[in-house]
């Protein structure tokens, strides 16, 4: 490396070393207590959280200190590499983003734990674009779509009958022939810590213990957490100079999630189930938004058909970090509102003829507004392409039909078709 790559390198593993104390999810999450407390009472009784719940429980590291050195770093950054430069601008978003994640996390159990949510994930109200519908409307039109096949005998789920020592073996088997070299660096294995079926690590996916699942979820768990989380973590550890390109923070995530579900619906691994409980979430969220609080969002998802364990499980997702009756925690949001920014940005992309930089959105844990500089930072040789593509990702010529198809139709008015096709449907 020359004398400059060996500062943006440096800069970088100190971003890398600085968050990782940091986990969300494990800061945030309700103990089972909470859950048996909850049933015991038949759901009739709310959760026992409050702000002294929370200061219990300690985040697991000084969050003064982890504040002041993202700010140092941040100051170094710009006294280092001047207020200009990109892949500085970049990190130095970064730092601002961990700040951001740590107050969120100190505030736990406050209104400002979900007015800080909001803003690093945003909210169910949020446009995607100036007159466009919103997250909410997006979720309520996808639940009337699927209230009409809803009942079909044919779309119905297989049984579940894999347990998770099944699942884990038959998720290993598959991601081992699919990362070829970094066969036995990816581990599968159960886990009785994880509110999710399963969840993505560094070069691990941990699928709960207690699950159930059948082979079309498997498919969906080697796809959505294979070969994108981890993919995109594989290639952001193959970063020789760019290391921090193999940490998310919260922008990183709607993309990362939203590339997830793309990959998902193009890979044929999606079903109206999953699809529903993606839709399902971002609702809940928004009720929340709207006033809503634990009972009543409990009570939607046993609306919904969801046993006493499960609308509590689905619930307490919305809630966690927060408290009952508080402001919601919108990660969630990041599945469907990433999935309409990527297919709008692999549109473009296909429109303007820019080709080359759909493959980029897997070289790291990347974020949209990067991509342009990240196709720069390429050229100049501080990021190497991604390593582990998907097969949809790694020949273009599909995708890109698919999308030239996308951008005609996308000019006609459905409601018109839908008149004139009323004679024959």
């Amino acid at each position: 490396m020359d004398e400059y790559q060996q500062t943006v390198r440096s800069l970088s593993d100190r971003i890398v070393a600085a968050q990782n104390p940091i986990r969300v999810l494990d800061a945030v999450k309700w103990d089972d207590s909470v859950k048996q407390a909850f049933l015991k009472a038949k759901g009739k009784e709310m959760p026992q959280v409050d702000r002294g719940y929370y200061q219990a429980r300690p985040l697991a590291f000084d969050a003064t200190a982890v504040k002041h050195e993202f700010q140092n770093i941040e100051r170094d950054i710009t006294r280092q590499l001047g207020q200009f430069n990109p892949v500085g601008q970049i990190m130095r978003r970064m730092c601002k983003e961990y700040r951001m994640v740590v107050r969120m996390l100190e505030a736990r159990g406050t209104e400002d734990f979900g007015l800080i949510s909001q803003e690093l994930y945003g909210a169910a109200s949020d446009a995607f674009h100036a007159g466009d519908p919103t997250l909410a409307d997006l979720s309520m039109m996808l639940s009337d779509y699927l209230n009409n096949i809803d009942g079909r005998g044919d779309l119905k789920d297989e049984p579940k009958n894999l347990t998770a020592k099944d699942a884990v073996a038959l998720l290993q088997g598959r991601l081992n022939r699919t990362f070829g070299e970094a066969e036995g660096t990816i581990r599968v294995f159960e886990s009785d810590g994880i509110v999710a079926d399963a969840a993505a690590g560094a070069d691990y996916i941990k699928v709960r213990a207690d699950a159930l699942f059948n082979e079309r979820d498997v498919r969906a768990l080697e796809v959505h957490e294979g070969l994108v989380h981890v993919g995109t973590t594989l290639n952001g550890l193959n970063q020789p100079i760019c290391t921090f390109l193999a940490k998310g923070p919260p922008s990183s995530t709607v993309t990362q999630e939203g590339l997830a579900i793309l990959m998902e619906v193009i890979a044929f691994a999606s079903y109206p189930s999953r699809l529903r409980k993606l839709t399902n979430r971002t609702r809940a969220i928004h009720m929340v938004e709207q006033g809503a609080d634990f009972l009543q969002v409990f009570e939607f998802f046993r609306e919904q058909g969801f046993d006493l364990s499960h609308s509590y499980g689905n619930a307490s997702r919305v809630f966690r970090g927060s408290s009952p009756t508080g402001l919601p925690f919108t990660k969630d949001l990041s599945y469907l509102k990433g999935f309409i920014m990527i297919y709008n940005y692999i549109q473009l992309a296909v429109r303007k003829g820019k080709l080359e930089q759909i493959p980029l959105l897997f070289c790291g844990k990347t974020t949209l507004e990067d991509m342009r500089t990240l196709r720069q930072l390429v050229e100049e040789g501080l990021v190497v392409p991604p390593k582990y593509l998907p097969e949809q990702f790694r020949d273009l010529n599909a995708l890109s039909a698919w999308m030239c198809f996308s951008n005609f139709l996308n000019h006609l008015s459905l409601d018109r078709i839908e008149a004139d096709y009323a004679n024959i449907l």
